[in-house]
């Protein structure tokens, strides 16, 4: 299950958000004010931040600024609301680091359409990064026997399946067809394999996976 993080003043707006997105199959957080939101990030970091951004304490470009500027916020997908519709005022949401904008009124089936884009955008990039570190690294021997110097990962027969699969930058649904089990089936596995190696996400599971030389085996399909 996806973790989204709306950040936004509006009580009203946000809460009929979070419902929205909660009926949509998505884990939800909230928080009212940038401030909030990085705290919020940085507790639990989520797939995906959509960000208000006329807000108090913290507006939304400032909070977009210092996610960028942190190592685990580089690569999280970004999309701004904003009552604000003017051209200038989307390019500077854009310049801040944001990968979509979203104009005020909007109608909530288009902002899960943008968070759809983003999250499959998300998923090409992390499953390049690991195509990318498995030619660079090199890891692994042929039939992906571990190295002798490997630790064994402290999982069950079927998170080990779970966890190859994950760090080939499949979604639940992918693994849950490829496994022939159901998504929920699929995240209760990977949440598990998080809590037991301590891990808050499927991107830091990955950076794990192949910076201690774990890799999945080699496919044996025609």
């Amino acid at each position: 299950m996806k973790r989204i993080l709306i950040v936004d003043d509006d009580t009203t707006l946000r809460t009929a958000l979070t419902r929205y997105l909660q009926n949509q199959g998505y884990l939800v957080q909230e928080a009212q004010s940038g401030l909030e939101g990085l705290t919020l990030f940085e507790q639990h970091p989520p797939d995906l931040v959509v960000s208000d951004v006329l807000m108090p304490e913290m507006d939304g470009l400032e909070f977009c600024r210092r996610l960028r500027a942190s190592r685990t916020g580089q690569l999280v997908p970004f999309i701004f609301l904003s009552s604000r519709k003017e051209v200038d005022d989307r390019v500077q949401g854009h310049q801040m680091g944001a990968d979509d904008y979203l104009a005020k009124p909007f109608e909530p089936k288009e902002l899960v359409a943008k968070i759809e884009a983003q999250l499959e955008r998300s998923r090409r990039v992390h499953s390049e990064i690991v195509r990318l570190m498995q030619q660079s690294v090199g890891v692994g021997t042929a039939g992906g026997d571990r190295p002798a110097t490997q630790t064994p990962l402290p999982l069950t027969p079927a998170e080990e399946k779970v966890f190859a699969e994950v760090i080939q930058g499949y979604t639940n649904k992918q693994i849950g067809e490829r496994l022939f089990v159901s998504p929920r089936t699929v995240q209760t596995h990977l949440s598990n394999i998080l809590s037991k190696l301590e891990l808050e996400n499927r991107s830091q599971l990955i950076r794990y996976a192949y910076e201690r030389g774990y890799r999945p085996p080699e496919s044996t399909e025609e």
